[in-house]
């Protein structure tokens, strides 16, 4: 454990230098429709801030949360609340699970950070087993419903396999809790306010690839997005593509690109994976009569392959081409080797045009 908690540690330290020297954390400006622009990490601090403001129930934990973070998405939440509420934990995310749900049970809101995706897995028993199964166990007579538990996951850039990991497809096999995953700033605000307010169990997945590279106009009051419901965020009629987090920029590269070819793409963010919007994917589907999911978790067993089955089942007399899907391999995530990894823009456009060809 000492020595994964030095290799987190250190990790942290080059992400905190990197995002110092590339990018300002300064307030900008509202503008008179109260909008202020911000980027992805400064949305979750918003969003934390206005959780923690509105109800003093609300209680923010984990790894070195009461200076920042590693990526600093709790900057001035202790300063501002103070450490009875905002507080570092030991370095056992199985205990900070196991705190929340306890925390959770007695009526409170426990929003926990896990500093990294990756090292959720010491949790995944307190997640699967007791989170999930809380109000069930009971017969409706207790639950655990305050608890998000905050994480950030997918591609860094320079990660490798213990920071780059996408896990969302283990708890999404989980009946009991809810998977959430926001592409943007403003989709981040409102489903962080809405999973933290929801009476269920969520893991919150952040796409830390964009906490300072995605940049919105995000309103400045207290807003919450409806979970379990995708969106549609570019309309077509050639085929769909479904994806969600940092994917969904990629995807829209591609979509773009196939446009100047002749083909018309739909483009889907699921948001919510767990409980998933079926209705949506399926309206579209019928429409362009092709579907491609693309996501960074490796290709087996990912959650693509659930989407790809439900479709099939659902349009199978309406589908053209067999379901395409452009994702991670199947090998742990590298690290010299990640731009093969990852599912890029030409990888999608090409298994566009091969499904629209078919």
């Amino acid at each position: 454990m000492a020595a994964t908690g030095t290799m987190r540690r250190s990790f942290g330290s080059l992400a905190f230098s990197i995002s110092k020297r590339a990018f300002s954390t300064s307030p900008s400006p509202v503008d008179a429709n109260g909008l202020k622009s911000m980027n992805l990490f400064s949305a979750i601090n918003h969003a934390l801030q206005i959780a923690l403001e509105s109800d003093p129930r609300a209680y923010v934990f984990g790894e070195d949360v009461s200076f920042g973070g590693v990526f600093r998405c709790t900057t001035g939440l202790a300063d501002r609340f103070g450490k009875g509420r905002v507080f570092n934990t030991p370095l056992c995310e199985q205990g900070i699970v196991g705190f929340g749900i306890g925390l959770a049970a007695m009526g409170n809101r426990a929003i926990a950070e896990i500093q990294f995706a990756d090292y959720i897995y010491p949790a995944f028993d307190q997640i699967v087993n007791e989170a999930a199964k809380f109000r069930y166990r009971s017969g409706n007579q207790f639950n655990c419903g305050g608890l998000t538990i905050r994480a950030p996951y997918g591609a860094v850039g320079h990660g490798g396999h213990y920071h780059s990991q996408s896990p969302e497809s283990f708890f999404c096999h989980v009946p009991g809790i809810k998977v959430v995953i926001p592409r943007s700033p403003k989709q981040a605000k409102g489903l962080l306010l809405s999973c933290i307010r929801d009476p269920n169990p969520i893991v919150f997945f952040e796409p830390k690839w964009l906490y300072r590279l995605a940049v919105e106009e995000v309103p400045e009051h207290d807003y919450m997005l409806p979970l379990s419901e995708a969106e549609v965020i570019r309309q077509g009629t050639d085929i769909t593509l479904v994806g969600w987090g940092a994917q969904l920029a990629v995807m829209e590269q591609a979509c773009i690109d196939a446009e100047k070819e002749g083909i018309s793409c739909e483009l889907i963010d699921l948001r919510t994976l767990l409980p998933w919007d079926k209705e949506t994917v399926e309206a579209s589907v019928r429409k362009t009569g092709r579907l491609l999911v693309s996501h960074e978790a490796p290709v087996t067993g990912g959650f693509g392959a659930e989407i790809s089955a439900s479709m099939v089942e659902r349009c199978f007399l309406r589908l053209e081409a067999p379901v395409a899907r452009v994702c991670g391999l199947d090998t742990p995530f590298p690290l010299v080797f990640e731009p093969f990894y990852m599912p890029t823009k030409n990888k999608i456009l090409d298994a566009i045009k091969s499904t629209v060809n078919y």
